[in-house]
């Protein structure tokens, strides 16, 4: 039991932050970089990006896996975005450092979102069971391509607010 959850209970309750967390980052960074701040959607987007992190370090770990070091990241990088944000409110040079954090902190999350879906969707490990297959490095690229282009767009826009 984890938070007086069963393990499956807890697993659907950190991928359903998980979920939301990438959702709302598909809807406030987009809009970020097209110059449209949404602060609800960005509160919600960095909240359960965070909840999602620290909610994925409550699972039993045995010893070090790529998935915590993934989790060390995303948390050290939400950090920075926090604060950027909120403590030093996108003034200055805040603003750049937000926009690249919480690109990665999205980037991260879809990431984990891809090595899962082909861990557990049969169709998508069928084509990449050793997670070094052409369908599960290209899709990893497309993400990062695409991960990179938003960032460098989001750097260069001025914010509406």
């Amino acid at each position: 039991m984890i938070l007086g959850l069963t393990i499956p209970q807890f697993t659907a309750l950190h991928v359903g932050l998980s979920f939301i967390g990438i959702a709302a980052g598909l809807i406030a960074l987009p809009a970020y970089a097209a110059g449209r701040w949404m602060p609800r959607m960005t509160a919600i987007f960095l909240v359960t990006t965070l909840a999602t992190t620290l909610t994925g370090f409550l699972f039993p770990i045995g010893n070090f896996t790529p998935a915590l070091g993934v989790g060390i990241i995303s948390t050290l990088v939400l950090a920075i975005a926090l604060v950027a944000l909120y403590g030093y409110g996108l003034n200055g040079r805040a603003r750049i450092i937000y926009t690249i954090t919480a690109t990665i902190s999205l980037y991260l999350n879809m990431f984990v979102l891809i090595v899962q879906a082909f861990l557990k969707v049969e169709t998508l490990n069928n084509l990449a069971p050793n997670g070094n297959e052409p369908p599960f490095v290209v899709a990893q690229t497309v993400l990062l391509v695409a991960a990179i282009c938003l960032g460098w767009k989001a750097t260069r826009r001025r914010l509406a607010v």
